[in-house]
């Protein structure tokens, strides 16, 4: 079913990310956002193929900063300059929302929109589609804000999770939950007693509302930042007021205390590859298990459960080895047990505080 022919639809794709998990691959000037870790496009350009048939061009817009600008650019040709929304300083995500929304608003007031992080892997897409559109009927119905909730299997500690209520809706044929509760990121006692119980759900960060209901959310739950970022300031006075922001989560200061929350779950692949070894979940493995990513060469003898990235032209020989992650990228080599792939991290905030360079 096509989308309400006489609602406008938006999209916002948040790419501001800098990716440290995925170092040395993964830069400061280019995080991993734009690289081609899953596919042959960037994963922001499939974030916005995903959005084909949905939402024009024209209609969406992509959050970043001034940094990263050329980046979003060169990764989306068809993206007008002007959909670009740069953000002055990171403050985490309900201040980077709020300054698309006040920019939609500015352009069609009651229009739908669509948020989107821009580094996730979903397949197939038409049924993300399907989920989409549905979520999008039911936010043309409904004063609500709608969440995608994922199937968890397995009791992630990186993830926010959602405890689901009954069935409020059915939206072409999708299930829609009101929600419970949000719980920010648990420990891993907790999320294993939430993965038994059943009922709760990663919050995947993606989000579909109309323009109306999120902007009451924010009047509501943070009158002061709402206020400073609908005035439409550009330029330096931008600057002045958003260096003056509270670094807080959309989840933290509005979802976790809004009643009107639905929540579609999703039962198809989604994944966040939020580390190096998320790669063997997206990528098929060799007899051996081992996977290669981004066009390098692997040659490996008695090895098993690597994971390899590196540039097309390049070599990586293992031998003898089992359940690493070897990273070659420019003049960095990372190489790590892929049980420690979270904690790459770590090095990357080491050398920041001893101001080495390949960030």
């Amino acid at each position: 079913m096509p989308a309400p022919a006489d609602v406008p639809l938006y999209a916002v794709l948040l790419s501001g990310g800098t990716g440290t998990r995925f170092w040395p691959a993964s830069r400061r000037q280019r995080p991993k956002q734009y690289l081609s870790i899953v596919g042959e496009q960037s994963m922001l350009a499939e974030t916005f193929a995903r959005l084909e048939g949905i939402v024009p061009a024209a209609n969406v817009l992509v959050v970043t900063t001034r940094e990263q600008r050329d980046e979003v650019l060169q990764a989306l040709p068809g993206l007008p300059p002007e959909n670009l929304v740069i953000e002055p300083v990171g403050r985490n995500t309900a201040p980077c929302v709020a300054l698309a929304t006040a920019r939609i608003r500015r352009r069609s007031p009651n229009a739908i929109q669509i948020v989107l992080p821009a580094d996730h892997v979903i397949r197939p897409r038409e049924a993300f589609q399907r989920t989409l559109r549905a979520a999008i009927h039911a936010a043309a119905r409904e004063d609500a804000l709608f969440v995608f909730g994922v199937h968890p299997n397995f009791p992630a500690t990186s993830f926010g999770w959602i405890k689901a209520g009954p069935v409020a809706s059915v939206s072409d044929g999708v299930a829609i939950h009101s929600v419970e509760r949000f719980v920010e990121k648990p420990d891993r006692a907790r999320a294993l007693g939430f993965l038994e119980q059943g009922g709760h759900y990663w919050n995947s960060g993606m989000f579909v509302w109309r323009g109306e209901s999120i902007a009451r959310a924010f009047e509501r739950h943070l009158p002061e930042l709402w206020r400073a970022l609908e005035a439409g300031h550009e330029g330096e006075a931008l600057e002045r007021a958003y260096g003056a922001l509270p670094s807080i989560s959309l989840d933290v200061g509005v979802l976790e205390k809004e009643r009107s929350v639905r929540m579609l779950p999703i039962d198809y692949f989604w994944s966040d590859v939020g580390s190096w070894d998320a790669l063997s979940t997206v990528h098929a493995a060799d007899a051996a298990g081992n996977v290669a990513t981004g066009g390098v060469q692997l040659a490996a003898t008695e090895s098993s459960g690597c994971i390899v990235h590196g540039e097309r032209g390049a070599l990586v020989a293992l031998l003898g080895v089992e359940d690493l992650v070897v990273v070659h990228s420019g003049s960095v080599t990372l190489v790590c047990r892929k049980d420690r792939a979270q904690d790459v991290k770590l090095l990357v905030e080491r050398l920041a505080s001893e101001g080495r360079e390949f960030l």
